[in-house]
């Protein structure tokens, strides 16, 4: 895949528009062993471009696993859906939070697809959700 370029400006325009939070899993990117990414959300092989409004902060579970999709089978339904996209979506519209904080829970066809997709509720990132809920910075917003 070739590599794009993005000003300093730019990357930091896009931390900022996430709040420095994975747009997918909402994992907090101050408290990650690695570093993020920004990721094309509709990728240029598919008719995407480099444009800031394509492109989304991502940590390394989530870029990985979404790779170049751009939809999912809801399990519920079994129908395929797009990705949960954020530029165009509103995460509350999409997902909710268990009541301990530590699941991301699909409310819509959307959602559930992308949680299972890019398996939002992996070990590692529930477990971290539960350090941060305990001591007060999980949800971060």
């Amino acid at each position: 895949m070739a590599r794009f370029s993005l000003t300093t400006a730019e990357k930091q325009f896009i931390t900022q528009r996430a709040r420095r939070c994975c747009e997918y899993c909402l994992s907090q990117a101050d408290f990650s062993p690695d570093p993020f990414s920004i990721e094309h959300i509709i990728p240029i092989a598919k008719g995407g471009t480099n444009r800031l409004e394509n492109l989304a902060l991502s940590c390394q579970g989530c870029n990985n696993r979404k790779y170049t999709h751009t939809e999912a089978i809801d399990p519920v339904t079994g129908n395929i859906v797009p990705l949960y996209h954020p530029r165009q979506q509103q995460w509350n519209n999409h997902f909710v939070w268990s009541q301990d904080f530590t699941r991301m829970i699909g409310t819509t066809p959307i959602g559930r697809a992308t949680i299972k997709r890019l398996d939002l509720n992996r070990l590692g990132v529930m477990n971290l959700r539960e350090l941060l809920a305990s001591i007060h910075r999980h949800p971060p917003f």
